[in-house]
């Protein structure tokens, strides 16, 4: 029961940070281009990517040994948790500036405005925008999906996270469809953190299953992976942060020597 509530949720949140961003844009192509363009290229990118995962996903699950699903799905899983995860230390600790989605639609903004005048019925350049990022934010989606429908052969989970990411889909382009506005309010900085968390420690525990690795206390390890990888990544982000605050003070300190002409 953890195991495959710990699957939907990952799919759902994992679902929900790569939508926040391409309603981002979708917002902006409908305020500019036409909502008939925006969301006709957006629900054809939608019907796509659910035949790919319906399709690959199943297909993966008959053909390939279980030895191989687990440890090719866990090292993609953890290889791209640690990536999502490593984006979120850096910004919360102040290396890498944090995604600002107000900004990011004011910028597709002026983009759609510069494209010249809007066609006839569904705008093609319009169309096709909302198409390629749904699309290719999507496909980020397809693979946490895949990767956590198919790392087990319990019935039903593939279907589970497949239903917990069109969830995700649909509570995002609605919630966004009925605001009218970019989702700034959604910490979606803190969902990339959490999901990165899920996704490595869920990419550890199934390269060890591969391995025939004895977990303590069977799914409920993936519990204590994740709280473990949360409690480093947390003490990681205040070792940095507490560095880069030495390192500014050092540099405040000898500007103000220079600044007083005194030799060191």
């Amino acid at each position: 029961m953890i195991f495959e509530s710990y699957a939907v949720l990952a799919s759902f949140l994992g679902t929900s940070v790569e939508f926040i961003e391409a309603l981002t844009i979708i917002l902006a192509v409908g305020t500019i281009r036409g909502w008939k363009s925006s969301l006709s290229g957006a629900a054809a990118a939608i019907i796509i990517l659910t035949i790919l995962v319906a399709g690959i996903g199943t297909s993966l699950v008959q053909i390939v040994h279980i030895f191989w699903v687990q440890l090719l799905v866990g090292l993609f899983m953890l290889l791209f948790g640690i990536r999502w995860l490593r984006k979120a230390i850096l910004r919360y600790s102040g290396l890498k500036a944090i995604h600002d989605e107000a900004e990011s639609y004011q910028s597709e903004l002026e983009r759609q405005k510069k494209a010249g005048n809007v066609g006839k019925g569904i705008d093609s350049f319009g169309f096709m925008t909302s198409l390629s990022i749904t699309f290719l934010e999507g496909m980020e989606a397809i693979f946490i999906v895949i990767t956590l429908g198919t790392s087990s052969t319990k019935s039903g989970l593939m279907q589970n996270t497949i239903i917990g990411a069109l969830a995700a889909v649909v509570v995002v382009l609605l919630a966004g469809l009925l605001l009218r506005q970019p989702l700034i309010k959604i910490p979606e900085n803190t969902m990339k953190f959490i999901v990165g968390v899920m996704l490595t420690s869920f990419g550890a525990f199934w390269v060890g299953e591969a391995f025939e690795v004895q977990w303590p206390q069977s799914d409920l390890s993936i519990v204590y992976l994740s709280a473990s990888l949360l409690v480093f990544s947390w003490l990681t982000v205040r070792y940095i942060k507490s560095k880069l605050k030495q390192a500014k003070g050092g540099k405040q300190n000898e500007s103000t020597i220079n600044a007083m002409g005194v030799n060191r």
